[in-house]
């Protein structure tokens, strides 16, 4: 059994989603529930996993951690194929998770409003630049390896619904949109968006 400390709608979605789609067992505390979560993590950041003695940081870290220790069809065996997967995991947790992170930064620490409307302006651009990268790579394909589900695209399918909260127009290509929509709609990302619903209401 698995703990997962999570803030509803953050990266620590993914980290759930992966664990359902390994079919594991999680119990999932909200960040927002406790008074010294610094204490838990000194950083402040969601996810932590904790591994019966293990505690993982790190969403990324924390993927790969799972994904090597179940067996499971997010990760390629092929030693090719498991490196580009890697670097799909890298791309959307160091590369896009950065770019959207810019926005909450923005929004919380820009009062003027016409600085803040030209750096939603730069990193809007920024993220549709992103955005551009992921529907080229499905020129041929319907997930990001081309054969299955990968753990990139349950990363890239979280990240994608954060920018409705932002003054920004971000633009989704028609294949972007259909895997971003295919993975929204599986059983374990619903499963996982209720439970924390449920969790930080109570």
């Amino acid at each position: 059994m698995y703990t997962l400390y999570y803030m509803q709608g953050a990266c620590s979605l993914a980290t759930q989603v992966v664990l359902h789609e390994l079919d594991q067992e999680v119990t999932i505390i909200d960040k927002n529930s406790l008074d010294d979560f610094n204490t838990i993590n000194p950083v402040g950041t969601v996810p932590v996993l904790v591994d019966g003695d293990n505690k993982l940081t790190e969403g990324a870290a924390i993927i790969l951690y799972l994904l090597n220790k179940h067996d499971n069809t997010l990760l390629p065996t092929n030693a090719n194929k498991q490196q580009k997967a890697i670097e799909e995991i890298l791309f959307a947790n160091a590369t896009m998770h950065p770019a959207y992170s810019k926005l909450f930064f923005i929004e919380q620490n820009i009062s003027d409003q016409k600085a803040k409307r030209e750096a939603f302006d730069a990193i809007e651009k920024n993220i549709n630049d992103l955005w551009q990268v992921v529907e080229d790579s499905l020129e041929s394909k319907e997930t990001l390896n081309g054969y299955m589900l990968s753990a990139a695209d349950i990363m890239l399918a979280v990240y994608a619904t954060w920018g409705q909260y932002f003054p920004v127009k971000l633009i989704f290509g028609k294949r972007t949109t259909k895997m971003l929509a295919a993975v929204q709609s599986m059983p374990s990302f619903l499963k996982a968006v209720q439970a924390e619903s449920i969790t930080s209401a109570t």
